[in-house]
Parts: structure tokens; C-alpha cells; sequence
């Protein structure tokens, strides 16, 4: 049932109402819990492959694939927990590293990107293929629910996948990008600077010709390197092309969005209510609180609850 773009109450501890509080404390003091699973090399059409983690329930004839965030990977706290939840409602769950973001570095010389959906149907075709779900669902994290976002847009009625959650998505790229610059959201910037250009400098010795990072922000790496690598204009025109506020619009399968108006690296300000409360596959959850990807809630485990209630019911 789709809900109001309006306020729903939030629980937090009074202690996590800053929104920095709610994204760190998330990131570092949530307890984590690691199921068991299989890493598996899937190739993709291109002569290179994505590293998956797959936890498979016997029996279960649901898969759920889950999509991590900017420099994060199939180890991540929200992916791992979240990977638990959805194994105790029965579903079978097949967790994505992004192209670099595995155990080794990937074959061609560029990486994943906020619209990259092509990685995802190659994932949700091998996935039908090899697993054989009567149900697929599918949840990305951040920069991951961006471009779960822009397939969803791409493929509408032809999607892979029943339903679909976009925890965090940044509505603008380059409102984002931009915020990453100001004040303690810096510290975050600097952090994914870090992999990224290490990632970029163990390629090089694969791939001499690869463009020269020179600049000091995320804007920078993604005009420099992201847009050139992927076949963009610039970072502009990558922004425009793949930021999911363009996107909503052509969504024709259930989709459940959580975001803070609070979060701190992808402004809320840019969210298109008008088009998301007008498309009637769309069911909204805005809260007042909350960080980017961090949700702590009164309720342990809040928002895995959230999220595998909504898929299952």
C-alpha cells in the first residue's frame, strides 16, 4: 500500500539526533552479524566479472540480491545484517561487491558507477538462471540504490524483479558530491578519496594510459577519472545522466524508498516529491531523523525489519 511523502514518526535515543550521530554511530557500534556464505564469480558480458556473496536457504523460493554503497562492499554492516534479516523471513540473499570492490581488482580498466545497470541485470539474469527464484527482489544502499533506481527506470515492466528497496539513494549526484565538501561531511569525502585513488594508482599497473587524478574532492575524481572511464562528458553530464531524481517517473514495479530529510551527504531538498507521491508503484518513507544509511532507532534492528517486513508482506 503506498503511504504519505508526510512525516512518520522516527524513534531515536536521545542521544542520536544529530544526523552525523545517526551515520557514524551506525557505521561503527552496530553489532554485526556475518552468515555464512559462498563467494562466487559471476562473468559479465564485457570479459571481466563481479564477486557475489550468496547465503542460500534450502527450500526457499525467494532471492533477495542486495547492492552495497560508494567504496563499500559485501562485508558492510547494513548488507551483512541485513543479509540475516532476510534469512530468517527465508529468503535466500546473493549480496554484490561492485566491479573492484571484491577480493581482487577487476579486469577492465573502469570500475561501477551510480549508473551502472547493466552490472545489475547481468546479476538478476544469472541469479533467474542459476537459482531459479519465484520471487526476486532487490535492495541498494546509497550510491547502490541509485542505480537500482535508474534499472528499475530502464527495464519498468520488463524488471527482473518483483519488488525493490532504495535505502539512502542521492537524488542529486551533484548536489551530493557538492555537500561532501562542506564541514565535517569533508571527513567523509577524504575517507572515500582514499580507496578510490589507491584502487586507481593498482590499476595503473595494469592500465598505464588510465587518466591522472589531480584534484582534491569527489567532484574532481568523478570529472577526472569516473565521467572519462565510463564515457561521460564530464562530471556534469555523468550527474545528470544517472542521478535517480530523473528516474522515478518510469518506475512500473513496487518500490519502497527510505530516506532522512536530515541525511547529511545526499540532500533531501532535491527529492522530486511531486513525481514519487504521483507514481502509484512507489510507497515512501521520509523521516524527519536519521543519518545516510544509518537509521538508530529505539528498536534494534529497525530498519532490517523494516525492510524484510515490506519485501515479505
Amino acid at each position: 500500500m503506498k503511504t504519505s511523502t508526510e512525516y512518520i514518526p522516527f524513534k531515536t535515543p536521545w542521544w542520536a539526533g544529530n544526523s552525523h550521530v545517526q551515520t557514524i554511530a551506525s557505521s561503527f557500534f552496530s553489532q554485526q552479524i556475518k552468515p555464512t556464505v559462498e563467494r562466487v564469480e559471476i562473468p559479465t558480458p564485457d570479459d571481466d566479472f563481479l564477486e557475489v556473496d550468496v547465503a542460500l536457504i534450502e527450500d526457499s523460493t525467494t532471492v533477495t540480491v542486495l547492492f552495497h554503497g560508494l567504496e563499500g562492499s559485501s562485508e558492510r554492516y547494513y548488507i551483512t545484517n541485513l543479509m540475516h534479516a532476510l534469512m530468517q523471513k527465508n529468503s535466500s540473499v546473493v549480496a554484490v561487491n561492485f566491479r573492484g570492490c571484491g577480493s581482487r581488482i577487476n579486469n577492465q580498466p573502469f570500475y561501477y558507477n551510480a549508473g551502472a545497470a547493466y552490472d545489475y541485470q547481468t546479476v538478476f539474469e544469472w541469479v533467474r538462471n542459476t537459482m531459479h527464484p519465484e520471487h526476486l527482489f532487490a535492495v541498494g544502499f546509497s550510491l547502490g540504490a541509485n542505480a537500482l533506481v535508474k534499472y528499475q527506470s530502464e527495464t519498468g515492466v520488463k524488471s527482473f524483479l518483483d519488488k525493490a528497496v532504495a535505502v539512502s539513494p542521492p537524488f542529486d549526484l551533484k548536489a551530493g558530491s557538492i555537500a561532501l565538501q562542506k564541514g565535517i561531511n569533508r571527513l567523509y569525502e577524504l575517507n572515500f578519496l582514499k580507496t578510490l585513488t589507491q584502487k586507481l594508482e593498482m590499476k595503473r599497473a595494469l592500465f598505464p594510459n588510465l587518466p591522472v587524478f589531480t584534484g582534491n574532492s569527489l567532484y574532481d575524481f568523478d570529472d577526472q577519472i569516473t565521467a572519462k572511464l565510463h564515457h561521460y562528458d564530464d562530471a556534469d553530464h555523468y550527474y545528470r545522466v544517472c542521478s535517480s531524481r530523473y528516474h522515478y517517473g518510469a518506475v512500473k514495479q513496487p518500490m519502497l524508498i527510505i530516506h532522512s530529510k536530515t541525511d547529511p551527504i545526499c540532500p533531501f531538498e532535491y527529492a522530486p516529491l511531486q513525481i514519487i507521491d504521483s507514481n502509484p508503484f512507489i510507497t515512501p518513507y521520509f523521516m524527519d531523523k536519521g543519518g545516510h544509511v544509518g537509521f538508530w532507532h529505539t528498536e534494534k534492528n529497525w530498519i532490517n525489519r523494516l525492510i524484510s517486513d515490506w519485501l515479505m508482506s
